[in-house]
């Protein structure tokens, strides 16, 4: 598979889990007596689901590459206060 169509399948996920996240809160506030949520209310609650799925994303994603890049070896924690032995692990 084409790295773009992947691409393209995860972001459609993403706005899945975030479609249904959002119907389900909406849904239980209305089971806990919160009344009808308005048309802002929907939408304030899609873009908060969709921006948190999104950050979280990109923050992992960030994490992973720079593990696959050898980034976290290049620490230089000699200096860190504290540590009497010099070793940088």
């Amino acid at each position: 598979m084409p790295p773009f169509v992947r691409l393209i399948l995860r972001i459609l996920l993403a706005l899945v889990v975030a479609g249904a996240a959002t119907w389900g809160l909406g849904l239980f506030w209305v089971a806990i007596g919160g009344g009808d949520l308005p048309l802002h209310g929907w939408i304030a609650m899609a873009l908060g689901v969709a921006g948190t799925v999104g950050l979280t994303w990109a923050l992992m994603a960030l994490a992973f590459k720079s593990h696959r890049e050898g980034w976290d070896d290049q620490v230089d924690n000699t200096l860190d206060p504290g540590r009497e032995d010099g070793d940088p692990y």
